[in-house]
C-alpha cells in the first residue's frame, strides 16, 4: 500500500490509454509502480457446532401436551411491541416439543 507524498491519501490504481499507474484525489501520479490490486484469503475458520442439549433452561412443573411428561424447561421473548407482555416457550424435557405458554 502506497501513500501520496502531498496529502498523505492511500494512492489508487487507475487506467488511462491502456496503462494502469497509482493516483491521488489531490493529482498526484505515481507511473513507477506497478497498480496491482490483490487479495490474500486466509483459510476459512470453523465455526463450533452448539448442540441443542448444551442449552440449561430453567424448568418448572408443567404438563407436556404432546407425551404427557410433566416437566419442561422455558424461556421468553418479546415477540410484540414493548408495551405487550413477553411470550413465555415452553421444552419438553422428554420429547423435546416446543409449545407456547397459555398465559
Amino acid at each position: 500500500m502506497l501513500f501520496c507524498p502531498k496529502c498523505s491519501a492511500i494512492l489508487k490504481p487507475k487506467q488511462e490509454k491502456g496503462k494502469r499507474f497509482l493516483a491521488c484525489n489531490c493529482g498526484y501520479t505515481n507511473r513507477k509502480e506497478k497498480a496491482t490490486i490483490s487479495e490474500k484469503v486466509g483459510a476459512a475458520e470453523e465455526i463450533p457446532v452448539v448442540e441443542e442439549d448444551d442449552q440449561k433452561l430453567p424448568t418448572m412443573e408443567v404438563e407436556c401436551p404432546k407425551c404427557g411428561h410433566d416437566k419442561a424447561g422455558y424461556w421468553t421473548a418479546q415477540m410484540r411491541g414493548g408495551d405487550e407482555p413477553e411470550t413465555k416457550f415452553m421444552k419438553c424435557e422428554k420429547c423435546k416439543h416446543i409449545w407456547r405458554d397459555q398465559d
